[in-house]
């Protein structure tokens, strides 16, 4: 594979879609069955989206500040009258205190006092102009607060397929780089463009009152510059979209590699890993040379524009001074206009490049809220209570893409206080199963029933407040060991809490603990044992006091003496529940009341232990070590 080759399936997997290839439950977040998700990924990626749609979407947050941005725009007149009429005060000034055009002598006093006035106009303006960024900022980062809070809550509504095919460095890239830079363009650069146009028209407007000819030299400058322009900023919106997209690979390589990094040294990866970044790294290094070069150019070559257009000036109004009798106040005042007439149009031509950046940022943004949120539940949806967990796949047949099939025609029942075990095959379609129970995916054909209403027809909070999980892997939130606990049901008492605990044995560590049940827990629980962690799991499904119970691997991080030590609490957590259990250690499943073996999607075989031994079939080379390494 060559170096160009690498770098685009590494930006493809870390920066747009990552999903699980082999579909093992020990690979992804979800566990998927063979093929695992579909690369969906986010829509319009790489393709902006329409800038003038982009900007309308922007706009709509800053309407519930729609007084203080009429204050602010007020400031910014403000701001720009006391320029310009400060500057133009100059030609009075000059014309009748400095050099009268009557011949006579000069007037201090009368200077003094013009000075004066012209000091106390600045002054206004200067406080327009600092009253209007401290509004400004405020309003800027109320609506980034809006679209924050716009961003999570549509996250949280998004089906599980979402995160399963998008890398979370590039998610967390879009909630922080692309929305700073959103920040800086409300904040600064909309109140700039509009106080550039606003004084781009009042220095015309005194341009062609001070003097016709001058300004028709001025704005011959005007359609060499907007070319100059249109020409970089073109190129810095292309450059500064590629490299919004080469930061948020980068971000999600980091992420994973930082998640994954006692693997990466198992297993000796670490000059891959660091070669894998250094493509990536550079990439994006190539991509930000680029779009700062054209985003910072602007200024220059705007600037030398300007200075040839101030040259001409002068050369012209001087010309005009000695043959037309021109006054030196007005040529003075010209010359300052002319120069206040390039600044805001070199000053607009440089936030271009901070307007680009911030659309890239914002379409990233909106790629992610565009996308489609978990379906809602139909009107007249059933609530179950209270649910018994008498569960049947009738039949069923599923896919995470419709042309590839993971189960196939997979039927069975389960009935509250049975143990039903899954074995079989890494990618065989057990977690996919559970999966379906839990309507993290919507089947393709047949139907699940819970107490005999199809689950499509149950509203998906009251399902899945009916079931309890613990999977493979663990996940503790920052807070202390009774809050993670109690985060299986916010209601439940301390004293509840405590006895979860208790069933899962939990206990005794806990008490172990430098705070016992207070003792806060960050970084997703690094200051325990994974052992450790997976029991407080454990108990964090006992107190859901949920009716359907599912334990993926549950007990897999912990060691065969603690294994035995939990099995009597485990048999009371199940007690009168409907449990599914998958388990590659087959000593787990032997007390199940019925054992599906599955291959390739299907059921080939099912019932109990000494049965399926008896059979002498999958389930008997599974369970004496005699199958075929995989």
């Amino acid at each position: 594979m060559s170096q160009k080759e690498k770098l685009d399936s590494l930006k493809y997997r870390y920066g747009r879609k990552r999903a699980n290839k082999t579909g093992s439950a020990s690979a992804s977040p979800a566990g998927h069955g063979p093929g695992g998700p579909g690369r969906g990924g986010l829509s319009g990626r790489g393709r902006p989206k329409n800038s003038r749609e982009t900007i309308r979407r922007l706009l709509q947050y800053l309407k519930g500040d729609s007084l203080k941005l009429i204050a602010a725009f007020v400031c910014i007149l403000v701001n720009t009258l006391g320029m310009l009429v400060g500057s133009y005060m100059l030609r009075p000034i000059i014309n009748t205190y400095i050099v009268p055009v009557d011949g006579s002598r000069g007037d201090p006093a009368g200077l003094f006092r013009a000075l004066t006035v012209m000091a106390l106009v600045y002054v206004a303006g200067v406080g327009a102009n600092y009253l209007q960024a401290r509004i400004m900022l405020n309003v800027a980062q109320t609506a980034l607060r809006k679209i924050r809070n716009d961003l999570f809550g549509r996250m949280q509504n998004f089906p599980v397929r979402f995160y399963d095919t998008n890398s979370n460095g590039d998610l967390m890239s879009r909630f922080t780089n692309d929305v700073d830079t959103i920040g800086m363009m409300l904040s600064n650069t909309l109140i700039q463009l509009f106080a550039g146009i606003l004084s781009i028209v009042g220095t015309l407007f005194l341009m062609i009152y001070t003097n016709i000819w001058l300004t028709l030299v001025t704005l011959a400058m005007i359609p060499v510059m907007m070319k100059a322009g249109g020409i970089v900023a073109k190129q810095s919106h292309r450059h500064f979209s590629a490299q919004q997209a080469s930061l948020g690979a980068v971000n999600g390589y980091i992420e994973e590699m930082i998640t994954g990094q006692k693997v990466i040294k198992v297993f000796c990866h670490e000059e891959a890993a660091q070669e894998e970044f250094d493509l990536l790294n550079e990439d994006l290094r190539k991509n930000q040379i680029r779009a700062q070069f054209f985003g910072g150019i602007m200024g220059p070559v705007m600037g030398n524009l300007s200075q040839i257009n101030y040259s001409l000036t002068a050369c012209i109004g001087g010309l005009l001074c000695i043959f037309r009798n021109f006054d030196v106040g007005g040529l003075t005042v010209f010359l300052n206009f002319s120069r206040q007439f390039s600044r805001p149009i070199n000053e607009i031509s440089m936030q271009i490049s901070n307007v680009f950046s911030a659309l890239a940022g914002a379409e990233r943004v909106f790629a992610v809220m565009d996308e489609e949120p978990e379906p809602q539940d139909d009107l007249d949806a059933a609530v179950l209570a209270p649910m018994k967990g008498h569960v049947v796949l009738d039949h069923v047949t599923f896919g995470y893409e419709p042309d590839k099939v993971i189960l196939k025609d997979v039927s069975l029942y389960a009935k509250p206080g049975q143990k039903i075990a899954f074995v079989g095959s890494t990618g065989a379609g057990k977690t996919t199963i559970t999966n379906l129970i839990n309507r993290f995916y919507d089947i393709q054909g047949g139907s699940i029933t819970v107490d005999g209403v199809d689950i499509r027809r149950i509203r998906r909070d009251n399902l899945r407040q009916n079931i309890a999980m613990v999977l493979q892997d663990t996940h503790l939130f920052t807070g202390t060991v009774m809050e993670n606990i109690r985060y299986g049901r916010l209601d439940a008492t301390d004293e509840e809490v405590i006895q979860a605990a208790k069933t899962a044995s939990a206990h005794s560590f806990i008490n172990r603990l430098p705070q016992g049940y207070e003792t806060m827990l960050e970084g997703d629980g690094a200051n325990l044992s994974q052992g450790q962690r997976q029991l407080l799991n454990i108990a964090r499904a006992a107190v859901s006091k949920a009716p359907i119970l599912i334990l993926d691997e549950a007990t897999s991080s912990v060691d065969t003496r603690t294994e035995k030590h939990i099995e009597h609490g485990m048999d009371r957590l199940m007690a009168d529940r409907t449990t599914f259990v998958i388990a590659h250690r087959l000593s787990t499943v032997r007390n199940a009341n019925a054992i599906m073996v599955l291959e390739q999607g299907e059921i080939i075989e099912r019932g109990g232990h000494e049965e399926l031994i008896a059979q002498k079939g999958r389930y008997y080379e599974l369970y004496t070590g005699l199958s075929e390494l995989e």
